[in-house]
């Protein structure tokens, strides 16, 4: 077993470091203040590729394993964690529309996706169906040559600035086999975009309700077969997971460099604090947690990348405890600053703000105590999942 990186992993890391260094970070307090959803710079991470990752090769993406990514996103959450999310997101939603739509869609849209000249937003959440996301009752009925749409969806990250919509819908009964994936146009007529969310964090990404109001898509838009969409958006969920995830580890890992620095200057009782073992005892704990939670993104990675048949349960897992270590991880470093900590002159407050919600969006790490503990109690299931 071999934990070292390889030089195309390598690679990746130092391109998206800079990448982040020189066009994310200097930026991303300025963005969260003003609430600035940066597509220029999204634009120039699709020159290198970063818009189309595990987008298929044959729709004009990298088609990147689920680790290799991981080692992107986790430098880009450095720079501003808000923007990294949503690269996430659409990464996400342009990999479905390589993977499962039509030639005639695919040629359409994902020359411009994968450059970041167009952005997709992915639309599953609803008023009534978050963590049951079985139970969505956006209706899709066919009619002649198309869907007639008709529903809300919530929260959805990007709403009214993107350019194309995934959109999960119900073509038939109650449950999980009766969604269906579409592609729409962000611009359909009977589409309506709710009020821009005043959010906590994650200001630099406009969060909106959608309503669709008798909005007609071809036929040649749907993903895959009609029922299929829940298995879609579940596949999608896996490597989402990861991504958040790992969006709360480069965001946890910015604050102890900075939380580091600023212990080695700030002096109390005419002593550095980091001097002090209280504060040795504490940053070696965040720098342990923060660890642990790094490797178990790369394993469940590493197993979805494989196919592993336990993939699921491991994304499950990484996902709860990487969220909810990246959040402490960014609490305790905000407390090493005291009150420098809690102004806006300084970063720390941000990293709390923007990893908060990871512990609740992409199944809120509830919903992954659900998935990791039906699993555990099956039989010979602890033989498999170590």
């Amino acid at each position: 077993m071999n934990f070292e990186l390889n030089d195309d992993q390598q690679a990746y890391i130092a391109s998206a470091k800079a990448f982040s260094e020189k066009e994310l970070a200097p930026h991303a307090a300025h963005w969260d203040a003003e609430s600035i959803f940066a597509t220029e710079a999204l634009k120039a991470a699709g020159e290198l590729g970063f818009m189309g990752m595990y987008t298929p090769e044959a729709a004009g993406g990298l088609g990147m394993g689920r680790l290799d990514a991981s080692l992107i996103v986790e430098e880009l959450a450095k720079g501003c964690t808000t923007t990294a999310a949503f690269l996430t997101i659409h990464n996400m939603a342009a990999a479905m529309i390589g993977k499962y739509c039509q030639q005639v869609v695919v040629d359409e849209w994902c020359p411009e996706l994968v450059m970041g000249e167009k952005l997709a937003s992915y639309c599953l959440t609803e008023p009534g169906a978050g963590s049951d996301a079985g139970s969505l009752r956006t209706s899709a009925v066919f009619d002649g040559d198309a869907y007639v749409v008709n529903g809300s969806k919530v929260f959805i990250s990007g709403a009214g600035e993107t350019d194309v919509l995934v959109v999960m819908t119900r073509t038939a009964d109650a449950g999980p086999k009766g969604v269906t994936a579409l592609l729409i146009p962000a611009d359909a007529e009977g589409i309506e975009y709710g009020k821009k969310e005043h959010k906590m964090g994650w200001n630099a990404q406009p969060t909106r309700m959608i309503t669709f109001d008798n909005v007609r898509v071809p036929v040649s838009n749907r993903l895959g077969e009609e029922g299929q969409g829940f298995a879609i958006a579940m596949e999608g969920l896996d490597g989402g997971r990861i991504n958040i995830a790992t969006c709360s580890v480069g965001t946890a890992q910015r604050a102890i460099q900075d939380a580091t620095a600023y212990v080695q200057e700030r002096k109390q009782f005419d002593t550095a604090i980091a001097d002090f073992q209280n504060t040795q005892f504490r940053l070696a704990d965040m720098l342990t947690e923060l660890v642990a939670a790094r490797q178990m993104i790369r394993l469940a990675a590493s197993k979805l990348d494989n196919k592993d048949p336990q993939a699921t349960t491991y994304c499950a897992m990484a996902k709860r405890f990487a969220t909810d270590v990246g959040f402490t991880v960014c609490n305790d470093a905000l407390q090493l600053l005291g009150g420098y900590g809690y102004i806006k002159e300084y970063p720390m407050e941000r990293y709390v703000r923007d990893t908060r919600v990871h512990q609740i969006l992409e199944g809120t790490n509830e919903i992954m105590r659900v998935i990791v503990g039906r699993k555990l109690l099956m039989d010979g299931a602890l033989e498999v999942i170590q």
